[in-house]
């Protein structure tokens, strides 16, 4: 009997363009399984209004395809990682992380610029990031960081308002490089932020499929979609989250970096306000590259 195997995906031309990708391997690696996609509205979907750091819960955009997960209702999850939150709900866990080419943020602007000194004085730029906002005021104090919310084609339609009389115009938006690079859209991309200075989300770029925890048949399908570089930037970026105790949409990030045989990670955290401001990198070797996760957490705790 042929086997079959569920996966639940958000809803939105980006969580199924992801999920596609996902798909995509697994039938290379396994052709004689077939594979139903379950879509799932998450809360974050049903709520467009709410900006993200007034969200009270962690999983905004993930909880109802665990549920699913846990319900037996699919057999696996695609997830953008930067979305789950940093500890793995009871019974589940990831099976795989697929390779990332693109954890950076980027800039896409109404008018051609090159750089983000070219934005007009008090530019009004959407995002609904705290960790983006305060990271965007650090290089220029006059910008107007204003909420946005929405998928990738509605925040780019706002800001193609730009020369209306909308209220919701923006001079422009802040997104992540991988979800338009996903969508076709990277012409759109005015600047790319060098993630070693303008720090992304803890995973920012990298696919995870979430599975249950004892289901070994599931595991075995996906194991080979697991990208170990990946993996280890990711479980090193996640770590240094969780130990500074930082929410999904708090004003803080971390990334990490795999070279040769070394790691270098960097992170901040803040106030919401961007006050208490702490920022620093550790580098060592990739088989310490938990203790160094840690390591760089205190330093960012004690401010040094």
């Amino acid at each position: 009997m042929k086997k079959t195997l569920i996966v639940a995906t958000r809803g939105g031309a980006l969580a199924e363009v992801q999920t596609g990708i996902v798909i995509s391997y697994l039938q290379k690696i396994h052709p004689d399984i077939e594979i139903r996609v379950k879509k799932i509205a998450s809360e974050g979907d049903k709520d467009r209004r709410t900006t993200l750091w007034e969200l009270k819960e962690t999983g905004f955009f993930t909880s109802l395809l665990e549920d699913a997960l846990i319900a037996g209702q699919a057999d696996a999850a695609v997830h953008s990682f930067k979305d789950l939150p940093t500890a793995i709900r009871k019974g589940l866990t990831i099976g795989a992380v697929l390779n990332r080419k693109f954890p950076e943020d980027c800039l896409v602007s109404a008018a051609p610029i090159k750089t983000i000194d070219e934005l007009p004085k008090g530019a009004k730029v959407g995002t609904s990031s705290l960790r983006r906002t305060v990271q965007l005021k650090r290089l220029r104090e006059d910008l107007q960081c204003v909420p946005i919310r929405g998928n990738v084609d509605t925040r780019l339609r706002k800001l193609q308002q730009a020369d209306s009389a909308s209220a919701d115009k923006f001079d422009a938006i802040v997104l992540a490089r991988a979800g338009l690079e996903r969508l076709g859209l990277a012409d759109k991309i005015s600047i790319v932020f060098d993630p070693g200075e303008f720090i992304p989300s803890p995973a920012q770029g990298a696919l995870a499929v979430e599975i249950r925890a004892d289901d070994s048949e599931t595991r075995e399908l996906i194991s080979k979609l697991d990208e170990k570089e990946t993996r280890v930037e990711t479980t090193a970026e996640r770590l240094v989250f969780a130990a500074l105790g930082c929410g999904c949409h708090a004003p803080a990030g971390v990334f990490a970096r795999i070279q040769n045989d070394a790691i270098t990670i960097s992170a901040f955290n803040c106030d919401p306000d961007g006050k208490n401001y702490a920022r620093a990198a550790v580098t060592g070797p990739v088989s310490n590259a938990e203790t160094l996760a840690l390591s760089l957490a205190e330093k960012i705790r004690s401010g040094h």
